[in-house]
């Protein structure tokens, strides 16, 4: 259940960046990547109550 939450917030943010990609360097991309991934985990982690 949490890869799937972790999935689906990954695949709105990655819509939101997306949108606005044509504005970023390839850096500043790969770096949105590392934290929607981060964000993803613990969102998932917060919902699921498995927080540590």
């Amino acid at each position: 259940m949490t890869s799937l939450l972790t999935g689906v917030f990954c695949a709105i943010f990655s819509a939101v960046v997306g949108a606005l990609s044509m504005a970023f360097s390839p850096m500043v991309l790969i770096a949105l990547s590392f934290v929607s991934g981060f964000c993803g985990s613990l969102f998932a982690q917060l919902v699921m109550g498995r927080r540590r």
